[in-house]
């Protein structure tokens, strides 16, 4: 018998030998996904408000509900500013622009993000980064993997332009602070 001939009498005999009622039960069922974390446009997870001094976030995934292997936030209404240019030791963080113009330092390389762009910037290597003025807001949503103590950072800290950046506090968070921006200023 020829391969397309066995093929074609094996899918016919499936149904018949009561395979496809198996191979149905072996599918995850819609209830035994987990539950469904729907966030609404505009909204955050648990509609709470942040801010960092150069935009406003919003947590769209929690670590606690990813066993800490993810965390997501939106920024919204991003300014030219931006973090420090930093180091994380736990985390690879990647960045997607959603609307408007942000310009990126990961290790020795500046690149400028549109709208659509994306970036990596792997753990253990310097990165910042500071929108671009311009007619449109600027948005983008950034995600930590694994999520590490990154939710609790951004909780305790509300303003990262800051002249005098709390060395400690970055090192508490798994993280080190290597310098002022080069977009600043």
């Amino acid at each position: 018998m020829k391969r397309r001939s066995f093929l074609k009498t094996a899918a016919t005999l499936f149904p018949a030998a009561g395979l496809e009622i198996f191979a149905l039960s072996q599918a995850p069922s819609p209830q035994s996904a987990g539950p469904v974390h729907l966030v609404p446009a505009g909204e955050d997870r648990l509609s709470e408000s942040h801010t960092l001094g150069f935009s406003k976030i919003r947590f769209k995934v929690l670590p606690r509900e990813t066993s800490n292997g993810l965390f997501v936030i939106e920024h919204m209404n991003l300014i030219a500013g931006g973090p420090p240019l930093h180091i994380h030791l736990a985390q690879e963080e990647f960045f997607y622009v959603i609307e408007g113009e942000v310009h990126f330092q990961v290790g020795d390389a500046r690149v400028t993000l549109r709208t659509g762009d994306s970036v990596l910037a792997p753990r253990g290597i310097p990165h910042t980064f500071s929108a671009v003025s311009g007619p449109k807001p600027n948005q983008m949503l950034i995600a930590f993997t694994p999520a590490g103590k990154m939710e609790q950072f951004f909780r305790d800290t509300p303003n990262m332009n800051t002249p005098k950046p709390d060395l400690d506090m970055w090192r508490r968070y798994d993280m080190e602070y290597v310098g002022p921006s080069p977009f600043a200023g």
